[in-house]
């Protein structure tokens, strides 16, 4: 029997080297009481924040606590990651946690104060300190909040009644995740086995037809049991938002999701427009889909069969890192050579070990590099995942190289596409150089895969949001029949003729918890599609891309995001990069079919 290795049983060359965010704890120590002496400090600031010299102050310090934060609660936590059951790095976690907590309170009177200055006023003070100009982005930003802010009064009244919205989601997420029981099913080999959240898409992957209709039955009919509370918190969150866009002035619930990162409406509804007029080639995918199953019919539990099952290839980690580096090669040496770097100076931390935090991520503190915790099994996935988590790191380290603090991180829309933009060129490398007709069939579908679930799929999501919050919006009741129905039609419109749209995927809106974040899956296809236009570019125009792309790596949140993609030739606010994105899908699509037909 393979057990875990506990973490000491790791080589260190494979583990992340956390001593250069803080050589040993006493250093830690050290920040966090200075953190407690800055908090003291910048509170003496509270209602003085009237000449250019204490706004200077004000800023600076906030800067530096929130410099230092990011060390002491990145090192706790990912000491932690290593091995969830330490108490040690428990308790360390949850005072770095608490710290936090303390820092956002203390500092929470910046905003309001320089809000209530009269905004030429603010200008003026900018225009006579030299030193203010870097914030000048960071004020013009909070500048534009301003007609959307009310009275002080009116704002704690808001601030306060916060924890009744955030109610429903806790509702939504208890009935979920805690109350909600699935029925008993039997897997391939006859076993019975609970349905949950968590195997229901391995068993929806079964070769077995029998099983995959029985874990989409035995989830929906789960669901239609609750459909009506569910309808109740969805309708709550979606009748909150218009209240709170409608309260802060704002045209419609879409017009304040978006306006943070300063977006227009119509580069939400252009995406919606511009995959509607591309549907034929999803419908495709389903008719591809449906010959390969050889099904009479194609119903909506057959979605996610993997076409391809039998390719297994394993990978060591050192094969894995030289076939990202080779992949990878058409981003220069400059980017190359700095993966090089994490590779060989322990930014990684490889394997798992008993206690340590599962899946994939890259996290870091400014000042010092990036990091990446993977659990490496040898899987092409895994491969991929290595691509893309230094996609992430490579964007954080160009960012913190380039910016001061206050700009350095980069907005959630901008998050994905330096790590998906990663795997699209490694993609590109594996399919021109495989010479094994199975391994090019499963990177094919696989990357199809994640054009249907990452932009298809989640437009699809957008649009239903869309949809039920002008319902609300105009009045309409959100019912669990309304809002079904809606679900359905989108479903009949997006999947085509050859799916057989089965009456139950009307109840799958229930369990979406990105719902509850409204507005926020849209991000996901135009990460993805801004990805794959520069991943384009990088592999048709060379080094002339790669220099803009480079560009766009380094601006971290010094403009607005759109603006920023904009550098890397990608413009949100026409079609463009989402039929661009298409193309790549209908191309990989023909290639795939004609693969096929061999």
């Amino acid at each position: 029997m393979k057990t875990l290795k506990n973490r000491s049983e790791i080589d260190d060359k494979y583990k992340w080297k956390l001593e250069d965010i803080y050589e040993n704890e006493e250093l830690w120590e050290e920040d966090f009481k200075k953190t407690k002496e800055l908090l003291a400090e910048i509170a003496g600031f509270k209602g003085k924040i009237n000449t250019s010299g204490n706004l200077l102050k004000v800023l600076k310090l906030d800067d530096q606590i929130g410099m230092i934060l990011s060390k002491i609660f990145s090192y706790a936590r990912m000491r932690r990651d290593e091995d969830n059951a330490n108490a040690r790095y428990q308790s360390l976690t949850d005072r770095a946690m608490r710290l936090s907590i303390e820092a956002m309170s203390a500092t929470s009177f910046i905003a309001p104060e320089i809000l209530s200055i009269d905004e030429q006023k603010i200008r003026a003070m900018i225009d006579e300190n030299e030193e203010l100009k870097i914030y000048k982005q960071y004020l013009e930003n909070l500048i534009r909040y301003k007609p959307h802010v009310l009275s002080p009064e009116e704002e704690k009244i808001l601030a306060e009644a916060e924890i009744l919205g955030e109610s429903i989601s806790d509702i939504f997420t208890m009935l979920n995740d805690a109350d909600l029981t699935f029925p008993v099913i039997e897997d391939e080999e006859g076993n019975k086995v609970e349905l949950t959240h968590g195997n229901f898409i391995r068993f929806m992957q079964s070769k077995d037809r029998r099983v995959r209709k029985a874990a989409f039955d035995g989830m929906y009919d789960t669901y239609k049991k609750y459909i009506n509370t569910f309808a109740s918190t969805i309708s709550g969150n979606i009748k909150k938002d218009a209240f709170y866009a409608s309260t802060r002035r704002y045209n419609s619930s879409l017009e304040a999701s978006l306006f943070d990162d300063n977006v227009d409406v119509s580069v939400y509804n252009n995406l919606i427009d511009t995959v509607h007029k591309r549907l034929d080639a999803l419908h495709r995918y389903v008719s591809v889909k449906k010959r390969l199953l050889g099904l009479d019919e194609m119903h909506m539990y057959d979605l996610y069969v993997p076409l391809i099952q039998e390719y297994d290839r394993r990978f060591t980690y050192e094969e894995a890192v030289d076939l990202v580096l080779e992949g990878l090669k058409p981003l220069g040496d400059e980017y190359i050579n700095l993966l090089k770097k994490g590779f060989s100076s322990r930014w990684i931390d490889v394997y798992e070990n008993r206690g340590k935090t599962s899946g994939a991520y890259s996290w870091g503190a400014y000042g010092v590099h990036p990091y990446v915790l993977l659990n490496f099994q040898g899987t092409i996935n895994d491969v991929f995942t290595i691509a893309h988590e230094m996609g992430h790191s490579l964007h954080t380290y160009y960012s913190n190289a380039e910016q001061p603090y206050v700009y350095a991180s980069y907005k959630i829309i901008l998050a994905e596409v330096a790590s998906t933009c990663n795997e699209a060129i490694l993609m590109d490398y594996l399919l021109k150089n495989s010479t094994d007709r199975k391994e090019k069939l499963y990177l094919l579908n696989h990357f199809l895969e994640e054009f249907r679930t990452t932009v298809l799929r989640q437009v699809m999501f957008a649009e239903f949001e869309k949809i039920a919050h002008e319902m609300a919006e105009r009045g309409e009741a959100l019912t669990a029949q309304s809002l079904g129905q809606k679900y359905y039609e989108l479903n009949k419109l997006y999947y085509g003729n050859e799916m057989v749209v089965d009456e139950d995927i009307s109840y799958e809106w229930a369990r979406i918890p990105h719902f509850y974040r409204s507005f926020y899956v849209y991000k996901y296809a135009t990460g993805f599609s801004a990805a794959i236009a520069i991943s384009q570019m990088i592999m048709n125009e060379g080094r002339a891309a790669v220099e803009r792309y480079k560009e766009f790596l380094k601006s971290g949140s010094s403009d607005y995001p759109l603006n920023i993609l904009k550098k890397a030739g990608v413009d949100l606010s026409v079609p463009k990069p989402i039929d661009d994105a298409l193309n790549v899908f209908e191309k990989l699509l023909e290639e795939f079919e004609r693969e096929t037909l061999k």
